[in-house]
Order: structure tokens, then C-alpha cells, then sequence
């Protein structure tokens, strides 16, 4: 099965059994990022996550953003920086920054 195709399922799923759940996609992608345009998650705060749009902290924040989606109902332009911190001690910095379209289905 497709991750797309699984995370639909996983929709679908969680629509059917009465639970909210936040579609997370990929819609601007600029410099280095871990996925491209269109990729998706599904956060589902009963059954976890469904495909990824990059995992580490970009993922984590999206993950985050994805409660306050859930908790108002209402869609959030989410922006995720990799650029590098200066502070990091982390050698995995991708260098890109991308945006997440989250929304309550």
C-alpha cells in the first residue's frame, strides 16, 4: 500500500469511529528538507501517526500544532526552519525550511 493510500485508510478509519484526527501536508518546501511537496501525515491522538512529513523536531512540531488543530477545529499554516541553529550540537540540520498544512478532518 501507497504511505498516500495509508494515511487516507487511517482517515477514513478515524472519521468512521467518531475520532478527530489532523491531516498534515507539505505545501512549499524551499533548500534542503527530508520530504517534498505533498507528503503526508495523519496524527491521530488514539492511534498515533500515519505516514511522516520528515520526522526529528520539524516533525515534533507539527505533532504539537496538530493538538491545537484538533482542540479549535481550526486549519493552521504551519512553517518548520532546518536551517542551522547555532547553538546546535545536533550535525543533522537539513538547511531548508518548509510549510505544513494542518487540518481537522
Amino acid at each position: 500500500m501507497s504511505e498516500d493510500l495509508a494515511v487516507f485508510a487511517a482517515a477514513e478509519q478515524a472519521a468512521h469511529e467518531g475520532r478527530p484526527a489532523v491531516l498534515a501536508t507539505i505545501v512549499r518546501s524551499r533548500g534542503s528538507t527530508p520530504r517534498g511537496i505533498g507528503s503526508k501525515m495523519l496524527v491521530d491522538p488514539e492511534r498515533g501517526l500515519t505516514g511522516t512529513v520528515g520526522g526529528g523536531c520539524g516533525e515534533a512540531e507539527v505533532i504539537e500544532a496538530a493538538a491545537d488543530v484538533i482542540a479549535t477545529g481550526r486549519p493552521r499554516l504551519l512553517r518548520i526552519d532546518l536551517t542551522e541553529d547555532l547553538f546546535s550540537w545536533s550535525p543533522a540540520v537539513c538547511g531548508g525550511v518548509f510549510d505544513v498544512f494542518l487540518e481537522r478532518v
